[in-house]
């Protein structure tokens, strides 16, 4: 088993990929200690896949994971994930922003005993207004709701340790929100500096629209932080300020019906609406409350369907077990 699995997920990134392998390799041998590299390449159209089969099929180190189709990075982050076997998971991007040689400023924070290590581009190369003030707000707003005092949650350059990785589910767009999970678990988080050189060949694949569904999806891990285990708390609480509020509007109607022997519906009608709905949405927010509560014991009971699909699984044999067999 090796101590390292270094994890890359590949799409259209054909300029890049024998290149960043290269440095991996090199850095990595350096290190001195086992590993091995889990390369994805998640439905890439050009000739992104056959360079990374001509690198499997010469090094037994590598394993290719090829999805059928392209799922998003967080899917392809968790089918590398889940074909490691290393004690140790650095996850980074393949288009060669994430700089190899740094890889053993994370294993030094690793073997300190931290469980999770998150790269800090603190000095970033991307444009002003479309990436890096949207980015600030993100990560400002990220820190303060989940209460992990980190400043860069988007960027992939992150280390894990096995066992704090595999309790995380990875689906959606969550890979960028995984220190925040972590920290559910009860996990150490530090974060190391890191550069981030500008695109050297190749496309991004990001835009202002990513933007705009990190400020949803901050609201979605929020609610997952803090309720994750218990939805009929949140539901159920503002169900029953629903129902609460719409049955004393009615107990006034009513005493007022009583009182005064006037036609509610002619005097009051708005309020007598109101009260109606605020009584039935209070109750169908309890109900969503409940049916969350069924999903959470179904979640803990269950396994769990992986938010991808492989379409085959490359790796040479080592001279090692070629004999054995």
């Amino acid at each position: 088993m090796p101590k390292y699995s270094i994890v890359v997920p590949f799409h259209n990134e054909e300029e890049n990929v024998t290149r960043l392998y290269d440095r991996v390799k090199d850095v990595m041998e350096h290190v001195g200690d086992d590993f091995e590299m889990v390369f994805v390449d998640d439905g890439s159209r050009d000739r992104t896949y056959r360079l990374l089969e001509e690198i499997a099929a010469v090094d037994s180190r590598v394993l290719l994971v090829k999805l059928r189709r392209n799922f998003g990075q967080t899917s392809a982050l968790a089918a590398g994930f889940d074909h490691t076997s290393g004690e140790c998971i650095i996850a980074m991007d393949g288009d060669l922003q994430h700089d190899p040689s740094e890889i053993p400023e994370f294993i030094t924070k690793l073997e300190e005993g931290y469980d999770v290590v998150s790269g800090w581009r603190a000095q970033r190369a991307d444009n002003m207004v479309m990436r890096r003030f949207p980015s600030r707000v993100a990560n400002w707003l990220m820190a303060k709701l989940s209460g992990v005092d980190i400043h860069d949650f988007g960027t992939t350059f992150k280390a894990y340790r096995r066992e704090v990785i595999q309790n995380i589910p990875l689906y959606g767009e969550m890979h960028r929100f995984i220190p925040a999970l972590a920290s559910w678990y009860g996990a150490s988080i530090c974060e190391v500096p890191i550069s981030n050189p500008a695109r050297e060949a190749g496309r991004s694949h990001y835009g202002i629209s990513r933007t705009f569904r990190v400020f949803f999806d901050l609201l979605t891990i929020r609610f997952l932080l803090k309720y994750m285990t218990r939805p009929l708390h949140f539901f159920g609480s503002l169900g029953s300020l629903g129902v609460v509020g719409g049955g004393a509007i009615s107990i006034w109607l009513l005493v007022h019906k009583l009182m005064s022997h006037h036609s509610v519906g002619d005097e009051h009608g708005p309020w007598f609406i109101i009260a109606g709905v605020l009584i039935l949405a209070g109750i169908q927010l309890i109900g969503v409350g409940l049916l969350g509560e069924l999903q959470v014991r179904h979640f803990f009971s269950q396994s769990q369907r992986n938010p991808y699909t492989v379409d085959r699984i490359v790796r040479m044999r080592s001279p090692e077990e070629s004999l054995l067999r």
